[in-house]
């Protein structure tokens, strides 16, 4: 890993702020506004190109509405590069899906559904249609 390569916590981070912000439909140049920073600096903290500062991450955590310990949620202890490489492509995939209108309105849909017999409904049906190949 080079000096520029960011490391596996700040591209986690990074993620879970992009998909916390898509989840609540706000855009990143509403989010730099409410941090008074630019879109292209929320940009890089959700690239993990650039390390965000503890006390960013409380700010960021307080206009996404959720704790600081959100953004480290399901963050490996091992510090294993290729543990950390595998977790971010994971990260990678679900952020690339919370790009598109349809993958955060799904997100938001569960996210708001708090019965957990109709969570499991949600993702049944999620997995079978996922799983179909007709056309």
């Amino acid at each position: 890993m080079t000096k520029r390569d960011p490391n596996f916590v700040d591209r986690h981070v990074g993620n879970r702020v992009r998909m916390r912000r898509l989840l609540v439909g706000m855009s990143q140049e509403k989010l730099g506004e409410l941090l008074g920073i630019t879109f292209q600096q929320v940009q890089k903290y959700e690239k993990g190109s650039n390390r965000v500062s503890a006390s960013r991450l409380y700010q960021i955590s307080r206009v996404l509405g959720v704790s600081v310990q959100y953004f480290y949620d399901e963050l490996k202890s091992d510090d294993d590069d290729l543990a950390g490489l595998a977790e971010s492509e994971g990260a990678d995939a679900i952020a690339g899906a919370l790009q598109s209108p349809d993958g955060v309105q799904i997100a938001r849909i569960f996210s708001e559904t708090t019965d957990p017999d109709k969570r499991k409904l949600i993702l049944n049906a999620v997995k079978l249609l996922a799983d179909y190949k007709g056309a």
